[in-house]
């Protein structure tokens, strides 16, 4: 027992004192980009990528994401909300630019939660979320 307790208590300086700095995180989400476009995916790819291709080789992938819609709109309220486009206010079609926002106010989404765990988040590119 006293055993134990050593080899779990010389673990408590890694544990208190060790390093806690946040990783980066980027979530590129694309338009009609295949999974093996990217060299980083598929090294007979047509497309020369070679930032995402580092951060592919230093960084973790995500290869394991399926959308529940074939067009953006559902794709995107989805992806930031964790929850299924049907239990949306919108029932077809993709929103425009002078839609009303789609994503209720308050709704928790992974900007938000991520804004709650002391990052700095932004969005860059196309909404089609209103």
């Amino acid at each position: 027992m006293k055993s134990l307790l050593l080899f779990v208590c010389s673990f408590l300086p890694v544990i208190v004192f060790g390093d806690r700095a946040k990783p980066n995180v980027v979530y590129i989400l694309a338009d009609d980009l295949g999974y093996g476009d990217l060299k980083s995916m598929n090294p007979e790819g047509k497309i020369k990528t070679p930032g995402s291709d580092q951060m592919a080789r230093e960084g973790m992938v995500f290869t394991d994401a399926h959308s529940n819609s074939a067009v953006c709109t559902p794709t995107r309220y989805g992806v930031l909300t964790g929850r299924y486009a049907f239990r949306s206010r919108m029932k077809k079609g993709v929103l425009n630019g002078y839609s009303s926002y789609l994503i209720e106010n308050g709704r928790m989404t992974v900007p938000s939660f991520l804004q709650n765990q002391g990052y700095h988040t932004a969005f860059i590119g196309k909404w089609h979320l209103g």
